[in-house]
């Protein structure tokens, strides 16, 4: 058994190998067979990997599961299959970036596709991540920033921070750092 993590429709439906999957609360969804390319249920070890399949925030849900019985990966990415998927926890927008950024600093060196930016960015899907060794981001009112710092001679991870555009501790379309600094990019006035 392990842990893992799933996007779904709001209605905690999937589509895979052209069968809906309508998966139910509180039991074993169980399936005979998994294939990471055609059967079982799909979920993925990284929390961005969902996005993949699931990339629009405000058209999904995304859930901490189990996922346990016959368990296929393909290598291409974190995704697994499996035949027994139980939901466990339904992520709210700053858990599920809280899972992402735990993932990536037990993973430095893990590739994570698109969805973390280098040095800096701004928020496309109501939450960023940004990585570097001065990680900058900004974002609109109830946006989710999250920065991943690395070490100054390597990748490996020195600190995470994550913080709310509030409009008032953190301010919409102002640039901030790690520690939740106002951060003034050259050549901007103050």
């Amino acid at each position: 058994m392990m842990i893992a993590y799933k996007g779904f429709r709001k209605d905690l439906s999937c589509v895979s190998g052209g069968n809906r999957f309508q998966y139910k609360l509180g039991i074993w969804n169980e399936e005979p067979e998994a294939n990471c390319r055609q059967k079982g249920f799909h979920c993925a070890e990284n929390p961005l990997d969902c996005l993949t399949y699931y990339p629009e925030w405000d058209n999904a849900v995304y859930y901490i599961v189990l996922a346990d019985g016959d368990i296929h990966e393909d290598g291409s990415d974190t995704k697994i299959a499996c035949t027994r998927m139980k939901l466990v926890k339904q992520l709210s927008l700053e858990e599920f970036v809280a899972h992402s950024l735990k993932y990536i600093s037990d993973h430095p060196f893990r590739e994570n596709g698109n969805q973390v930016y280098v040095d800096e960015a701004i928020v496309r899907n109501k939450f960023v991540i940004v990585r570097g060794k001065n990680p900058i981001a900004q974002g609109r009112k109830g946006n989710v920033l999250g920065f991943v710092k690395e070490n100054l001679k390597d990748r490996n991870v020195a600190e995470i921070g994550l913080y709310i555009v509030d409009g008032e501790k953190i301010e919409e379309d102002i640039w901030y750092d790690i520690c939740g600094e106002k951060y003034l990019k050259e050549g901007e006035g103050a």
